[in-house]
Parts: C-alpha cells; sequence; structure tokens
C-alpha cells in the first residue's frame, strides 16, 4: 500500500519534491451555504530550519484560514539537492509552484525572519496572487547582519558571540552544530526564553546545515529588495521586535515606509521570536489584519 504521507504531502514541482501540510478545513458550512475559507501560506525561516516550531503558535487562526506549512527545497522534510539550488529565487518560484500545484487563486502569504524575505519577493514578483502580506521579523537588505553583529557583541556572553561568528561564516559542519547553536543563542532570540520548551522544538525540527551555510556565506550578503517593495500592493502588515538581534527593528520601520499603506506594528516586549515573547497579542493582530478587506 502506497504511503499516505508520499501522496498527499509531497509536491513534485519544478525540479524537486516540496514537503507541505494542511491546517483547518478549507470548505465549512455557514447556515444554509458552503462558505471557503482563504489560504495561509506559512513561510518558514532559516535558511536550514523547517516548517514545525509554527505549529505551536498558529493553529489558533485555523477558525478564520485553512493553513498550509512547507518546507524549502533542501531543507525540513523537502528533498535535498544541489546546495547551488537553495537560492531565494527558487524559494519564490518554489511557492508558485506550491500554490499553483495546489490549486489556489490568491493567498495569504505569512514569512517569518528568512521566510519575511522569500514572502517579500514573492510579492514583488508575484503581485497577483498575494491577497495579503505579513512580514514578520525579517529585512529587505543584508546590511541587517552588519547591524545583527554590532548587537550581539553589545548583548552577548563570549559564548553568544562567537556561535554568531559561526553563523556569519556559514561555518556549521552537521545538524548537531546548529542545534547547538539555537540552545546557546535561544536567550538572544527570545525575551521569555523557555529551555524546556525551546529544547523540545529543537528535537522536533530536521534542519539543514548546507542551506544555512551557503546563505550565510553568500547570498545573504547582497540580498537587497528595498527599492523594489513599492511594487507590493496587497494590503501588508509588517511586525518587528524592539529587542530583535537578527533582523533589528529599525529593518522592519524600512519595511513599512517603502510599501504603500503598509502597517507596521513594532512589540515592544519580543525579540526576534515574537510568536514566543507576545503570543496571544501576536495571534490577535494577525487576526485582526487578514480579516480586513481593501
Amino acid at each position: 500500500m502506497p504511503n499516505v504521507e508520499e501522496i498527499e504531502m509531497r509536491a513534485r514541482v519544478r525540479d524537486t519534491e516540496i514537503y507541505f501540510d494542511i491546517d483547518g478545513a478549507g470548505l465549512v458550512p455557514d447556515g444554509g451555504r458552503m462558505v471557503e475559507k482563504p489560504a495561509m501560506f506559512v513561510v518558514h525561516g532559516g535558511p536550514g530550519m523547517d516548517h514545525s516550531s509554527y505549529k505551536s503558535s498558529l493553529p489558533l487562526l485555523t477558525d478564520k484560514v485553512q493553513i498550509v506549512y512547507f518546507d524549502h527545497r533542501g531543507q525540513g522534510r523537502s528533498a535535498r539537492g544541489l546546495k547551488e539550488t537553495y537560492t531565494l529565487e527558487n524559494n519564490v518560484d518554489d511557492m508558485e509552484a506550491l500554490r499553483d500545484y495546489l490549486g489556489f487563486d490568491k493567498i495569504i502569504v505569512l514569512g517569518t525572519s528568512y521566510g519575511g524575505m522569500v514572502a517579500l519577493s514573492y510579492a514583488i514578483k508575484y503581485p497577483e496572487r498575494v491577497s495579503h502580506l505579513l512580514a514578520v521579523v525579517t529585512s529587505s537588505e543584508g546590511t541587517c547582519l552588519e547591524r545583527a553583529k554590532q548587537i550581539v557583541k553589545e548583548r552577548g556572553t563570549s559564548e553568544q558571540q562567537s556561535m554568531a561568528d559561526r553563523l556569519f561564516a556559514g561555518a556549521f559542519e552537521n545538524e548537531e552544530q546548529l542545534r547547538e547553536f539555537m540552545e546557546i543563542m535561544g536567550p538572544v532570540y527570545s525575551r521569555k526564553y523557555d529551555a524546556k520548551m525551546a529544547q523540545e522544538r529543537r528535537m522536533r525540527a530536521v534542519l539543514s546545515p548546507d542551506a544555512i551555510n551557503f546563505a550565510f556565506s553568500g547570498f545573504l550578503r547582497t540580498y537587497n529588495i528595498t527599492d523594489q517593495l513599492h511594487k507590493i500592493s496587497a494590503p501588508t502588515l509588517v511586525i518587528g521586535g524592539r529587542y530583535d538581534w537578527i533582523c533589528a527593528p529599525e529593518y522592519s520601520e524600512l519595511i513599512a515606509s517603502k510599501i504603500p499603506g503598509a502597517d507596521l506594528r513594532i512589540f515592544e516586549e519580543s525579540g526576534h521570536w515574537v510568536a514566543a515573547d507576545e503570543h496571544r497579542a501576536f495571534i490577535d493582530v494577525i487576526r485582526g489584519f487578514i480579516t480586513y478587506k481593501r
């Protein structure tokens, strides 16, 4: 008998195979009729991480949207390949291919961190496919990395600074080193760091050193789409964390200033992990935004 996961949860698109998962019904009863809920694509960060951490923070939204989680090529439960193909451009086009594969017209796009970079780029390239855009703790240019180096020197311990150096050099040798980075850097990412919950997230995740190394040692250093943000036409919510070290809040402010009509929300008690630091407020802001129609 065929494996159900292989049949239903893996999309063979373009030159790769993308793992996806869906939470919530797409068609629901409303009195004497059936109503189709909008689909929200959740774009994970890293690169080199996976979608799994979002499953503990976003299910409260399934009364409003059908959530589509997926892993970028070469990451999580998606197929591995040549690391040179793990580019932002391929992530954008893979996402479009997945949308088409699943048969959706317009989608809500929620991208966090590196996933926000993919989401912004997707909204620039495929504006007709985005009904709402949520850019969460992200940046439109790679200069955020130089700023992050300054911040970790100001706030981090010597051990955390050493871990950050490994990240910026793209020098992770294996998954265990990447998990060690997540453990040591956790208190820098989150203002309400919970060691037990963080350990559970690390154990659930399927990590890709190749993907994170390729990005941080290469294309993220020259990434810059700020001058293209004006092309985004979808209603846009930009969320930043006041104490975010890796995508400092001024980058959220920059994004919001360049997208016509964008709404900016800076979470004053959050680091990079806004969904953990101010979870209830985070969900409430998203809920209000995705029900807004221009």
